[in-house]
C-alpha cells in the first residue's frame, strides 16, 4: 500500500462486493481495491465534467465575463490572424 493510502471500512451491497471479487478472479480488474478505485476515478472525473460545464454555462450569461472575453480577442486579432496566414475568419 502506498503512503498516501489509508484504509477505511466502506458498507457495500453484497452483489457489489460479488462482483468485485468476480472481476478480480478473472483478472478483470487487479484486485477488489484497484475496481473501487477505478469506480471512484470515473466517478470524480464525471462530477468533475459537470461542475466544469455548470461553471461555463453559468459564464456564458455574466455580460460581464462576455465583455472581457471580447475586449480579449480584439485586443490580440492582429495576432491571431498573422498566425493563421491572414485568414481571419480561423
Amino acid at each position: 500500500m502506498s503512503r498516501n493510502s489509508k484504509n477505511i471500512t466502506f458498507s457495500l451491497p453484497i452483489e457489489y462486493i460479488e462482483k468485485l471479487r468476480n472481476y478480480s478472479d478473472n483478472s478483470y480488474i487487479p484486485s477488489m481495491n484497484a475496481g473501487v478505485k477505478r469506480a471512484l476515478d470515473n466517478l470524480f472525473m464525471q462530477i468533475e465534467k459537470e461542475r466544469l460545464y455548470k461553471i461555463m454555462k453559468e459564464a456564458s450569461t455574466d455580460k460581464m465575463f462576455l465583455n472581457d472575453i471580447n475586449e480579449t480577442m480584439n485586443a490580440y486579432m492582429h495576432v491571431d490572424s498573422e498566425t493563421s496566414g491572414g485568414h481571419e475568419e480561423w
